[in-house]
């Protein structure tokens, strides 16, 4: 059933396509000035308009223009009783799918009518998938991806336990997905959850669920990420952030394959593949008791290590351009260009938040150009880097001098935001959570820092 709009200024032409319509299971809203149908599109959802073009007042193609003006999407056929070439060949050019001619054979006009609905959710469908599979696409032509991508290719047929390692923002949940996609469990959900994004009172809940009244403010029951994810893949991100407590609860579901919601009394089995994420050293975790030994064996199987984009600068000319394509999509804009010289430059940037921070530029780099992005664009979307003068140690530890390092940066980023964490966080592709951890363990007082 589609809810269809029918202009004409002849009462016996809109009653019998009303009624033909409605006995085909349509649902009909007719209409006898071409005015007063772009005020019900520009209020109303419509799945098709059926206008004639010769009307008093604004005419069928005065119509489309207005539409068109107004970005309203709407497909439209047109109809006429004198009908020629040169006005069949404006109405398409201005948007129309189809013109036909009267008087109307009732079937004809239904089936053009079904074909047309038929095209346009194709074409939804189409823009959706394209969405999706751009969205979650892994775009790489280096050497180290490639490795990477048969890595991918021989584990994920199985059942075996995989740990992503890698720098936030590398893409470690696309890995994850791809993992999915190529396993025989495609079919089946793939649930995620960050476990340093949920407060640590929470993630019990989150990750096996609830029943009503299991604690206060338990108002109904509410199904875990496990069994959600039942017949297909878990994965569970930043899991070096897991508590202690739920680090024992997540290895006895591990082990047993069963799960008890907080507050049931009982168990449930489950069948999921779980894949873990960390941009933590785990095995450093478990030196300083903040792993459990036990989970690291039951999770570390098969690591799998993605590289940060400054060791695959190669891939940054596809990933601008893919990020560009998908940036302008999800925006009705046009795609942009990049020149060899803005190219050279993003690859020789060293992107501490890595693939995250680069699609955040590019969407950047298209609001602030009209067409293609030069180095002067780049310039003004690339945020500043730490100055020659930095006060980075030239002694002590690779690890010091990294934290030292990360220190200026954040610093400089927050101060350069006004301390504004979201916007802070977002220039350096972080989430919310990693950017106070990170302050935290660079010892930086934000509180200070915005009074001074």
């Amino acid at each position: 059933m589609a809810n269809l709009l029918i202009v004409d200024d002849d009462p016996n032409t809109l009653a019998s396509l009303a009624r033909a319509f409605r006995l085909a299971g349509h649902q009909a809203t007719v209409c006898d000035q071409a005015a007063r149908a772009a005020e019900l599109l520009q209020s109303q959802n419509f799945d098709l308009l059926l206008s004639d073009v010769v009307m008093p007042g604004k005419d069928g193609l005065s119509l489309l223009e207005d539409l068109k003006a107004l970005g309203i999407a709407t497909p439209v056929v047109m109809i006429s009783g004198q009908a020629n070439v040169e006005m069949a060949v404006r109405a398409t050019r201005l948007g129309a799918v189809d013109f036909l001619e009267k008087p109307l054979s009732t079937e004809k006009l239904l089936l053009t009518v079904d074909n047309v609905l038929r095209l346009t959710r194709l074409e939804e469908e189409n823009r959706q998938l394209q969405q999706r599979v751009g969205k979650h696409e892994i775009v790489w032509k280096s050497e180290i991806m490639r490795r990477l991508m048969a890595q991918i290719d021989r584990v994920a047929a199985s059942e075996t336990r995989v740990c992503i390692v890698g720098e936030t923002g590398t893409g470690k949940e696309l890995v994850a997905r791809a993992l999915h996609e190529r396993s025989p469990r495609r079919n089946g959900p793939f649930i995620t959850l960050n476990c340093a994004a949920v407060p640590a009172e929470l993630i019990e809940s989150e990750l096996f669920g609830h029943e009503k009244g299991a604690f206060t403010g338990a108002n109904a029951r509410q199904v875990g990420k496990f069994e959600q994810a039942h017949q297909g893949t878990f994965f569970l991100d930043e899991i070096g952030d897991m508590p202690s407590v739920m680090q024992a609860k997540l290895l006895r579901v591990l082990e047993e394959r069963e799960i008890e919601r907080v507050g049931a009394g009982r168990t449930m089995p489950v069948n999921v593949r779980v894949i873990v994420a960390t941009h933590r050293n785990l095995e450093e975790l478990v030196t300083q008791g903040m792993f459990r030994q036990d989970l690291f064996h039951r999770i570390y199987v098969f690591p799998l290590t993605v590289p940060p984009l400054r060791d695959r600068a190669e891939d940054i000319p596809l990933l601008a351009e893919h990020f560009s394509r998908q940036v302008a999509l999800q925006n009705g804009w046009k795609p942009r260009t990049f020149t060899p010289e803005a190219i050279g430059e993003l690859q020789r940037r060293s992107w501490p938040g890595n693939i995250r921070e680069l699609r955040n530029v590019v969407e950047r780099l298209l609001l602030l150009c009209e067409n293609e992005v030069d180095e002067q664009t780049l310039r003004l979307a690339l945020p500043s880097p730490v100055s020659a003068g930095s006060t980075v140690s030239a002694q002590g530890t690779l690890a010091e001098r990294v934290e030292c390092f990360e220190k200026e940066v954040l610093l400089a980023e927050l101060k350069r935001h006004d301390c504004q964490v979201s916007a802070t966080a977002k220039t350096l592709g972080l989430e919310r959570s990693h950017l106070y951890k990170k302050c935290q363990q660079l010892g930086i007082d934000l509180q200070t820092l915005r009074k001074g």
